[in-house]
């Protein structure tokens, strides 16, 4: 099977066996994770150094996974491949790569992964538990500051640039998880997920197979309908007989009942999944819940992700699944708009969210608002903006630049083997893009995704979309991105069955008091 991104399936085999290839020479490795994506111990990195544990041996070549004896507690074995480090890596990073993993003998599953960003390791595969089964995910997940940045993001300590050569030892930090390299800008695209937001993409899921399955119905019955009613007059001598007629009455009330058999399951399936939805909305940290939850009533707990709005599709009934995406945002957001101004309330919504996602770390907010648009939302956050907000295009490329330079500098450290992760979340925003920017500005944005991990960096663009733009790199960066429609009956395509969803975008509360309380800095 040829998986797409944030494609899964359930593996049948007890044992299986991952490799891939690239144009580079690779590593392979592994990690065996909890649920909240970290690793549990030292010995849950299993690479050429550190060849085995329980359930998961590596070679040269491969990774063999014996699930049956992958330890009880863990959640999930990142399968992992990185840019051997005995052989000169390719100015382009690993360029694209093919993930198998086999059982029986026989390649069950592949996934092609095209880098854009020069990543030089890359999440290709996640096994993971669902209940009592084994199932995989095509991940694709790609780190620019390679092996150091991505065991950094699961737990494992690192003191320099680490390549699979080496060994690690284990520590508790949190995951740092983002979007996929190659996913499609205009669907709600697959993530690399923890705790929380793994919670609410596995309820998308379930929701998406009922979804697919109402539908798949009501296209079956119409089908066999027509089908049936065509027989039943295909004769011109007995289309008018009783016969034909209670034929065409026996065809519709088959129909009727496969269409309520179904819409009786998908109304089955939607309660149960509002249940835990409410149930996970009383748990979940402020960044994932909605506005009416308790937990912004309480101190700020950290989260592996913030909340974008509500995916629903009102010819399936009142199902509303909450859009998430993990933090910092390492695919950079953009908010489709031909006006600032309409989309305050977005991005206040937006800004709340990354505020309360990290509490211990320190945020650091840059604005790029030419129009003035998001004067009044800002004033709260005083003490969180990095220098005065740029109004004036002349002042874009040197505060553009700043950031460039703090992205060159972490690249250098980790190159040089004193890199640390980053103790500060850096948010851009950057309004009425691409309008008042210089061509160079849209290098040094496009400089800073490939590097933002490296300095813990999320990026908000507001601007019409550029997709197809006649100024190629404004076209590629704006194809980058994770990109939030604010026009309605724009639809958006589920990566499991790609049926269709309306997203609705949440916004900051109208009330003065209840904004500056969610946009307090301190």
């Amino acid at each position: 099977m040829q998986l797409k991104a944030g494609q899964n399936m359930p593996l049948a085999a007890d044992v299986v066996r991952f490799s891939a290839k690239a144009g580079a020479a690779l590593d392979v490795s592994a990690l065996v994770v909890a649920e909240n994506l970290r690793v549990i111990e030292p010995g849950d990195f299993v690479f050429y150094n550190q060849p085995a544990t329980p359930g998961v041996t590596v070679t040269a070549e491969e990774v063999t996974i014996t699930l049956a004896q992958v330890r009880a507690d863990a959640k999930a074995v990142l399968l992992v491949v990185s840019a051997d480090p005995a052989a000169p890596v390719p100015s382009g990073g690993l360029g694209p790569v093919t993930a198998s993993l086999a059982g029986s003998d026989s390649v069950t599953a592949e996934f092609a992964i095209t880098p854009t960003a020069g990543e030089t390791a890359l999440i290709c595969l996640e096994v993971y538990r669902r209940g009592a089964e084994w199932k995989v995910r095509a991940v694709g997940q790609g780190y620019a500051g390679g092996m150091a940045v991505l065991l950094s993001a699961h737990g494992v300590e690192v003191d320099g640039p680490v390549e699979p050569s080496a060994p690690v030892e284990s520590t508790g930090r949190d995951t740092i998880a983002g979007p996929r390299p190659g996913e499609h800008p205009t669907g709600p695209a697959p993530v690399e997920v923890a705790h929380g937001l793994e919670r609410l993409w596995m309820i998308f899921e379930d929701a998406a197979r009922s979804a697919a399955a109402l539908i798949s119905a009501r296209d079956y019955a119409s089908k066999r309908l027509d089908t049936e009613l065509s027989a039943a007059v295909a004769d011109p001598a007995t289309r008018n007989t009783p016969a034909a007629g209670a034929a065409r009455e026996a065809a519709q009330r088959r129909s009727d009942e496969l269409i309520a058999s179904a819409e009786g399951n998908h109304r089955r399936d939607t309660e149960q999944l509002m249940r835990e939805l409410a149930d996970a909305d009383r748990q979940l940290p402020p960044a994932l819940a909605s506005w009416h939850s308790p937990a912004w009533d309480g101190p700020p707990k950290p989260s592996d992700g913030i909340r974008l709005g509500e995916l629903y599709a009102i010819e399936r009934g009142p199902l509303r699944v909450p859009y998430c995406v993990p933090v910092p945002l390492t695919r950079p957001l953009w908010i489709d708009t031909e006006h600032s101004s309409a989309v305050v309330p977005v991005v206040g919504a937006l800004l709340a969210r990354l505020l309360v996602a990290d509490p211990g770390r320190r945020t650091s907010i840059d604005v790029i608002d030419l129009t003035g648009a998001f004067g009044g939302l800002l004033a709260p956050l005083a003490t969180v903006l990095n220098g005065p907000v740029v109004t004036d295009h002349a002042d874009i490329s040197p505060r553009l630049q700043a950031l460039a330079d703090a992205a060159e500098l972490a690249e250098m450290a980790y190159s040089s083997g004193n890199f640390t992760p980053p103790e500060v979340h850096r948010v851009l925003l950057a309004a009425d893009f691409p309008h008042g920017y210089q061509a160079s500005d849209a290098l040094r944005i496009g400089s800073l995704i490939a590097r933002g991990d490296l300095i813990g960096l999320s990026i908000v663009i507001v601007g019409s979309d550029e997709s197809e733009s006649d100024d190629s790199t404004v076209a590629m960066l704006s194809q980058s991105c994770r990109h939030l429609p604010t026009v309605d009956d724009t639809p958006l395509f589920d990566p499991w069955t790609a049926s269709a969803w309306q997203l609705e975008l949440d916004l900051l509360p109208r009330d003065p008091d209840r904004q500056a309380r969610l946009l307090r800095s301190e």
